[in-house]
């Protein structure tokens, strides 16, 4: 006849990658060595020593294996510490004489088959994460590492390459107007964005850096934090923005609108506008407290009613602009080019 079935001397069906060199097999046409309905008692060799066989029942699984394989590789491991002395722990047994383990068998396998040949070995399908938490609950340690460099590499990289114009343009468009876009610390960095409706977007911490931004609509969106540096905005409407702490470095605003007709003020406090070019923007009551506007050119600008209290305007040139009614306090205007005024400069303390 065909053999079908290999059985060890116990009457278990046999895992091939289990026998042993001096394992008595015997091989089956079709029908069990051993009786399913009265399964044999698994019992111990009576030889002693460190390599007897053993079976254990993890989760309902049986695996069968040697006190040596189990002991021997990690000796300060907890599976080493339950079977090197023999019921030192009181291991309990089923019905069948196996060892009880309450794990989960498929994270089991992989720690037993590393402790038998030294090589970790996953296969397809089972997580990763669960086989770590079994080599951290048995104190396998040498593995630890290993799965966790594994879990690592498993993982994608994050995508850091920016959003192109078209992307974000199909995130626009299946947008409800009406809906704030989360746009927080999203990375647009050197992409087209201008002449689009921008509007109440969060763009918090986002990289705008090197943007096209030209006559944008960005009223009333927050780009607190955001990174501008180097980018052109020149026409952009910028009612209402708020762009507290945020980097326009070397930044081009020129003939921008910051004035909300709602009342609504343009909150660029704490703003890095170092070199920015502004001229001809309208920014009635803008508020630019201890921002730093040093080597900014400001040229005929509206600063009526702004707030540039502890403001940094060295060598920062306002000729032409309207300053009435500007809060200058604690300014430092060294360097700075006042001439051309429209209109008298009324500051609340004199400038120093």
């Amino acid at each position: 006849g065909t053999a079908t079935g290999v059985y060890n001397d116990k009457g278990g069906d046999d895992d091939i990658a289990l026998i042993g060199d001096d394992d008595v097999l015997f091989v089956s046409d079709g029908e069990s060595c051993a009786d399913d309905q009265n399964e044999p008692m698994i019992t111990e060799p009576l030889t002693g020593g460190q390599t007897d066989w053993l079976t254990l029942n993890v989760g309902g699984r049986y695996f069968t294996t040697t006190r040596s394989t189990l002991v021997s590789k990690e000796p300060d491991s907890m599976l080493s510490h339950m079977f090197s002395d023999r019921d030192a722990w009181g291991n309990k047994r089923d019905h069948r004489g196996a060892f009880l383990i309450d794990r989960s068998p498929e994270y089991f396998e992989p720690i037993l088959n590393y402790l038998r040949h030294g090589q970790l070995i996953v296969n397809d399908g089972v997580n990763l994460l669960g086989v770590l938490e079994e080599a951290k609950f048995f104190g396998i340690d040498s593995v630890i590492e290993h799965l966790e460099l594994a879990i690592k590499n498993s993982q994608p990289a994050e995508d850091h390459s920016p959003i192109s114009r078209k992307e974000f343009i199909r995130f626009l468009l299946a947008t409800p107007t009406k809906s704030e876009l989360r746009c927080q610390g999203l990375n647009f960095s050197g992409a087209d964005l201008s002449r689009l409706d921008l509007r109440y977007i969060n763009f918090k911490m986002a990289n705008l850096s090197n943007c096209n931004l030209t006559q944008a609509n960005l009223c009333g969106s927050c780009l607190e934090r955001a990174d501008l540096s180097g980018s052109v905005l020149d026409g952009a409407n910028l009612q209402g923005v708020k762009m507290l702490c945020s980097n326009a470095e070397g930044a081009s605003l020129k003939g921008c609108n910051f004035e909300d007709p709602s009342g609504l003020k343009a909150n660029l406090e704490g703003a890095n506008l170092k070199g920015v070019d502004m001229e001809g923007s309208q920014m009635t009551g803008i508020n630019l407290r201890v921002a730093t506007l040093k080597n900014a050119k400001l040229k005929n600008c509206n600063l009526r009613g702004a707030t540039l209290a502890g403001t940094d305007l060295e060598n920062c040139d306002l000729s032409g602009c309207d300053l009435q009614e500007a809060n200058l306090r604690g300014s430092n205007v060294k360097g700075a080019i006042f001439e051309e005024m429209l209109t008298p400069l009324h500051m609340s303390q004199s400038v120093r």
